[in-house]
Formats: structure tokens, C-alpha cells, sequence
């Protein structure tokens, strides 16, 4: 069970993902999570690096799409603004919401990364489809009130697969110190 917990690559956020090492490696398509990913929980306003990052993926030929479990009206408010799919109320980690972004980006498994900040949603829903996984930390500290619990067992995790030796320390150490703000 714990491999499907163990993301690909854990970094400090969207921005440190390096678009031309995906490429190199063959990735094509990206499914993106919204709330503590692209935004903060409740947030509005998309930052401009976070626009930069979309628009230098799309010139780079990658194919984007957002899969979040928010509400519809939120996640078209953000998929309008970045002119990329998405399907809302994804009730991750389920498969079929990831069957449903590989269909709207037009790749297989083995050519899509989904990037995400929760272990239980992002990281699980897509290794259990067979696609790269990306853990980024947190763009904010605000959450719901069960996502706050599930905080809690993620970070028990995050400390296993440390000592497993699957994530590097420093990004463990990193990553569970943003939990404590």
C-alpha cells in the first residue's frame, strides 16, 4: 500500500517543476490540481508565476487539464481564467476522474504527470492509474476541516517513506514543516 503513497518527486512547489526534464522524458500531458496547488483553498487570484508556469507548458506542447474535487463553479472559474479542460467534483483518488483528464488531454498513462499537493487524493488517485506523481507542498495553511485530519496521517507518511529512504530527507523535512504554520 505504501507505494501508492510514494509520489515520483516531492518538491517546494508548482514552480520547481522543470518543464524540459518532463519532456526530455517523454511526458506530454499534466493534470493539475487547484486548491493548495495552483491556488490557495478559498483563493481567488491566480498568481502571475503560477500563469507564467501554465503558459510556458502550453508553449512547451504539454497538454493541461485541471481535476479537482471542488465545486463546479470554482473550478470553472479557474479553468476559464487559464484557458485549459477540467472536471470538477473529481472525487479523487477514484480512477475515473483520471480516465476522464487522460481522455481530455489525448494521452496514455505512461506520457502524464499529475501534479498535486495531498497524498491521499493527487498522489494516490494517480499512481493507481500508472502516471508520474508530483507532491508539491501546500501554497497555503488554510483547509477544511477534514483535510486538516487527513494532514495529520499524510504527515505520518511523509515521515515512513523518509526513512524508507523513497523521498529525500530534505524534502520530508521541508514538507512537514509547512504543516506546522
Amino acid at each position: 500500500m505504501i507505494r501508492y503513497l510514494c509520489p515520483n518527486e516531492c518538491l517546494g512547489s508548482l514552480l520547481d517543476v522543470d518543464l524540459d526534464k518532463l519532456s526530455n522524458k517523454g511526458y506530454r500531458g499534466i493534470i493539475l490540481d487547484i486548491d493548495n496547488t495552483l491556488l490557495p483553498w478559498r483563493g481567488d487570484a491566480l498568481e502571475h508565476a503560477v500563469l507564467t508556469w501554465v503558459e510556458r507548458a502550453k508553449a512547451a506542447g504539454f497538454q493541461l487539464c485541471l481535476t479537482s474535487n471542488a465545486l463546479r463553479e470554482r473550478v470553472v472559474r479557474v479553468s476559464e481564467a487559464l484557458e485549459i479542460p477540467a472536471i470538477a467534483g473529481a472525487i479523487k483518488p477514484r480512477k475515473k476522474p483520471f480516465r476522464q483528464a487522460l481522455e481530455l488531454l489525448g494521452t496514455r498513462s505512461t506520457e502524464t504527470v499529475v501534479i498535486g499537493d495531498q497524498l491521499f487524493t493527487d498522489i494516490l488517485g494517480g499512481n493507481r492509474m500508472r502516471l508520474y506523481t508530483i507532491l508539491i507542498d501546500p501554497v497555503g495553511t488554510e483547509e477544511m476541516a477534514f483535510t486538516r485530519l487527513v494532514r495529520r496521517l499524510e504527515r505520518r507518511i511523509i515521515r515512513r517513506l523518509s526513512r524508507k529512504g523513497y523521498i529525500s530527507e530534505n524534502a520530508a523535512r521541508r514538507r512537514l514543516a509547512t504543516r506546522k504554520r
